[in-house]
């Protein structure tokens, strides 16, 4: 196995992508989004994986069981299992991210260019096992 080795700020800002599956593991799933401005990502509740946000760059607010979150470059959040949960871009810049689910979320590969496209095909492309190794 090779893992995945790579520089993740410059492949976060780099990603024009709401959503870019970068690699898959068995117990793990890494991930690269970009919100365009007044954008989120939906509110979701993940009942049986943590996640885990680390903001490159761009300013927005992450909402964590009710509670906002103000985050800008440089920040790092943490969404234990069962939370609900929503990423905002509050800026007037694209909010660029990469995300880790623990166990994975999405199926290996996964590219979805915006939301909506993203929202369309959820649920087909889940994570069905498969690993990018």
């Amino acid at each position: 196995m090779k893992g995945y080795c790579d520089n993740i700020e410059k492949r976060t800002v780099e990603n024009e992508d709401f959503r870019r599956v970068l690699y898959t593991g068995h117990n793990l799933q890494l991930v690269l989004m970009t919100l365009p401005p007044g954008c989120d990502i939906g509110a979701e509740v993940h009942p049986d994986r943590d996640q885990f946000f680390r903001i490159e760059e761009g300013s927005g607010v992450v909402d964590i069981d009710g509670v906002a979150n103000p985050v800008e470059d440089d920040f790092a959040v943490i969404v234990p299992a069962g939370a609900r949960h929503n990423v905002r871009n509050t800026g007037s810049q694209p909010l660029r991210l990469y995300t880790i689910y623990a166990p994975p979320e999405h199926k290996d590969g996964v590219v979805q260019a915006t939301r909506e496209e993203a929202e369309a095909r959820h649920h087909a492309e889940e994570w069905d096992g498969g690993t990018t190794e």
